[in-house]
């Protein structure tokens, strides 16, 4: 394929990420695939991204998460200034073929409002679209831009504007499915994991209960706001309950966290996590809200680590229930599923992640929709 693609990741976080980022794991995955299918990637990051791309551009020097969640007036100009470096760089060339925007809002009205004269845009969608919806319910990117979601579910809730602009969705994807059929079986703890951002949407409060209530060891691995490890957040005093992420984990979940049945670790990454994941005898998604994407979840299969959630948002698109996990729509019931998760196979888990969740198999996805992006005559665009 013979194609130039301005990825762009954002100004939050390096690619790939020190630890927790979503997004900027994902671009991270995707990024080397296509470069074997011939993409010729310009990456728009931070200039700490260490990731092996054709150029890279940047505006800020390193990543700008720690102001994420600062009120708005200290932070609405640092996605805009990344966008405006983006703009410039797109309007002083002639050699991108395709920009593809992972910039939560700000990135597809900046790329709408660039007019017909600017190249292709696919704008992946990683969030959940209840949120803006005067900016998706009204959007208008003509010919010229188009989004993807990262699950079906996902999309079923965009408004219908979105809709009309999607060519369909794309699963997200681990590199830890790569021959995992072929990994060794390791040995599985007593412990269950809840991995991810400690915040309401995820329920980590509604899994410290159920510990509580059903007596079995619970890890929680993730950051609080900005604050990576407990001696970063102990460190930052009063002052860092002004995120609400962190007056969450105060209020709702650290009364729970005794240091022994119920633990939080902070954000671990690499073989840590790693490890820390394949001993679990399961993960725990006590979902509050419509999950977009799962990349927990692929992650925990790939392990060989069965999935115990509350069946929201992808979760039935990821999970076969029975056989990769166990879901319920009934938050009562999870400590009996919990109980249960040990009969479920850790062999099927992998061997899921492979058919499915390779980084090979997501960029074959992105190249074909890149394709579709292309042709504007090719009409309807919308996938089912």
């Amino acid at each position: 394929m013979s194609l130039t693609v301005l990825m762009n990741a954002g100004p939050w976080l390096s690619v790939p990420p020190p630890g927790y980022g979503g997004i900027e794991n994902v671009v991270a995955t995707l990024v080397p695939e296509l470069r074997k299918l011939g993409v010729r990637v310009v990456l728009a990051s931070v200039g700490t991204s260490t990731l092996p791309v054709d150029e890279k551009i940047s505006v800020f020097p390193d990543g700008q998460f720690h102001a994420l969640q600062r009120p708005y007036n200290q932070v609405c100009g640092i996605s805009q200034a990344h966008l405006g470096g983006v703009v410039r760089e797109l309007r002083t060339r002639d050699d991108i073929d395709l920009v593809h925007d992972h910039v939560e809002a700000v990135g597809l009205a900046t790329m709408a409002a660039m007019g017909p004269d600017a190249p292709p845009v696919l704008h992946t969608l990683h969030w959940d679209l209840a949120k803006h919806p005067e900016l998706y319910g009204n959007l208008d990117g003509g010919e010229r831009v188009r989004v993807n979601g990262v699950s079906a579910a996902q999309l079923a809730r965009a408004p219908r504007a979105l809709r009309e602009h999607s060519v369909g969705h794309v699963h997200l994807s681990t590199p830890l499915a790569v021959g995992a059929d072929r990994r060794p079986a390791v040995a599985k703890g007593d412990h269950l994991l809840i991995l991810g951002r400690i915040n309401p949407g995820k329920g980590q409060d509604l899994g410290v209960r159920l510990a509580r209530r059903v007596g079995f060891p619970l890890v929680l691995a993730g950051p609080v706001g900005p604050y990576h490890r407990p001696e970063d957040l102990a460190a930052a005093g009063e002052e860092a309950r002004q995120n609400p992420d962190v007056r969450f984990f105060y209020e709702q979940v650290a009364p729970y966290v005794d240091g022994d049945l119920v633990r939080w670790v902070g954000t671990v990454a690499g073989q840590e996590r790693d490890d820390l994941l394949a001993a679990a005898r399961a993960t725990l998604f006590p979902l509050r809200w419509e999950e977009p994407g799962g990349t927990a979840v692929v992650e925990s299969l790939a392990l060989g680590t069965p999935v115990v959630a509350v069946a929201r948002g992808c979760l039935p698109e990821l999970i076969e229930h029975g056989r990769t996990g166990l879901l319920t729509t009934d938050e009562e019931e999870l400590g009996d599923l919990v109980l249960a998760a040990g009969l479920l196979a850790p062999d099927e888990c992998r061997r899921e992640a492979v058919a499915r969740f390779t980084p090979e198999v997501m960029a074959q996805r992105y190249a074909d929709l890149y394709g579709r992006v292309r042709q504007p005559a090719a009409r309807p665009l919308q996938a089912a």
